[in-house]
């Protein structure tokens, strides 16, 4: 391994998301990634899960890193669904930090679902109480490490928060079957069982999977 891709590689060990989902997705499963951006999530589960991923991508830049890692990569737009996937075709449909940035998250959610066994959802809480405090405090929109743009520059579209979530899965028909919650995307400490998430906790991970 060159050494540019080994410090890659480090930096992307350091995630806190990407480490969880290593830990919940068994070994030779089959995976699909919904926003794969440059595909580096895909390639660690590739390395270290051996699973058969492929991944969903807009941008035609990511799909050409993806492309220079080897990785399987359809171009396309999430908010029209998942029509060239048949159902149950994936044991695990990942969305991590990608929900916030669609027109019709619930499409994405249902097609997650249905496409996939199970779905991983990771997010920015907005919630968190730093970005209360700041909007308290400063009357501006926050600026912090789990929100990090200027209003005027940000991709998400719509901000929601761990108890939204909660609430928009039970609607949904969505059973969330474990939940992680944690401060930081790099070196975070993520637990299973916090008291008061949605006002602690700046970053969320929810397994899901179809309440039939």
């Amino acid at each position: 391994m060159k050494s540019n891709d080994t410090s890659q590689a480090e930096r992307l060990d350091q995630r806190t998301d990407y480490r969880l989902i290593l830990e919940i997705v068994p070994e030779g499963s089959r995976v699909l990634d919904l926003g794969c951006g440059s595909g580096g999530l895909l390639d660690l589960l590739r390395e270290r899960r051996q699973v058969r991923g492929y991944g969903v991508e807009l941008s035609s830049r990511h799909i050409a890193d993806c492309i220079g890692r080897g990785l399987s990569v359809f171009h396309g737009d999430l908010d029209e669904g998942l029509r060239d996937f048949e159902d149950q075709s994936f044991d695990y449909v990942i969305v991590n930090q990608t929900l916030s940035v669609t027109h019709c998250p619930d499409l994405v959610v249902a097609e997650m679902l249905r496409v996939g066994r199970r779905g991983i959802v990771g997010f920015a809480n907005f919630a968190h109480w730093q970005v209360r405090l700041r909007l308290l405090l400063s009357g501006r929109m926050p600026v912090t490490e789990a929100v990090p743009y200027e209003w005027y520059d940000t991709p998400n579209i719509h901000h929601f928060s761990i108890k939204d979530f909660r609430i928009f899965c039970r609607r949904r028909e969505a059973r969330i079957i474990d939940e992680y919650f944690f401060d930081r995307i790099e070196d975070g400490r993520p637990r299973r069982h916090l008291c008061c998430p949605n006002w602690r906790a700046a970053y969320s991970l929810f397994v899901l999977e179809a309440d039939t």
